[in-house]
């Protein structure tokens, strides 16, 4: 039997990239994925495919910026599961203008609101359920932006994975007496569709050589996987061709 099987997991952004990654490895190894995200559309598509597969998956349409309908989704899911035992943050995104000299305070904004917000939204909704069980777990997708500083993300990208680093250990600091444990994915660049809100986009054959989806989909499993008495508070992974080294030296 896998190490998943009747577990439950709500994963965001889960339409598209690392997201969507998550919800196809966690599905496959036997946990009842709710799967998250902005188009409805793309989720149903999305859902459909992992269940042809033998996969167990819903979907909860929603955007991670209105704190209200965050909580109404938790207790939709706790309504019929009567639990959440993984939390995977997966929303977030970036913007073409990002820089000083560009950004402005809505894409601060947005940026803010989906990569920070969203993941406080999540966590507070299902915290007291997971308290009242003694166990559970959070995943949120930082960024190698949330462990250094890269000139290429700017500052509303930074700033949002630094402060979801830095959230999650504070997870780990008050909940791990109530059997809670969470770690933050630092990745450096993965091929997902958020490559093509770069000012540049990347090319194809350096997108071939990034981390792909399915690599954080089986990190994510990995850590979903290990037993609860194992806490990954961090973890940092990147393409061994690394750009942020590369375009450095």
């Amino acid at each position: 039997m896998s190490k998943l099987q009747g577990k439950v997991a709500w994963i965001t952004g889960a339409g598209t990239g690392i997201g969507l990654a998550a919800a196809q490895q966690l599905a496959l190894a036997g946990a009842t994925v709710a799967m998250s995200g902005r188009r409805k559309e793309i989720l149903s598509v999305e859902a459909e495919k992992i269940r042809i597969h033998g996969g167990s998956v819903e979907i909860e349409a929603l955007d991670v910026t209105d704190g209200r309908a965050v909580k109404k989704t938790a207790d939709n899911i706790l309504s019929r599961h009567g639990r959440v035992d993984i939390l995977v943050n997966s929303a977030g995104l970036n913007t073409p203008n990002r820089y000083w000299k560009n950004q402005t305070i809505e894409g601060w904004r947005e940026v803010i609101g989906i990569n920070l917000d969203g993941s406080f939204y999540t966590t507070h909704a299902v915290l007291p359920s997971m308290r009242a069980k003694k166990d559970g777990l959070i995943i949120n997708v930082s960024s190698w932006a949330g462990v250094f500083h890269p000139k290429l993300t700017g500052a509303a990208y930074n700033a949002s994975k630094h402060a979801v680093t830095a959230m999650t250990e504070t997870i780990n600091m008050e909940e791990c007496a109530n059997g809670i444990r969470a770690c933050a994915i630092c990745p450096a660049e993965v091929a997902t569709p958020i490559m093509d809100r770069r000012p540049i986009p990347p090319s194809a054959e350096d997108r071939a050589r990034m981390l792909q989806p399915k690599d954080l989909g089986d990190t994510i499993r990995f850590i979903a996987e290990m037993p609860a008495h194992v806490c990954i508070n961090q973890l940092i992974i990147s393409p061994t061709w690394n750009r942020m080294y590369i375009e450095n030296l």
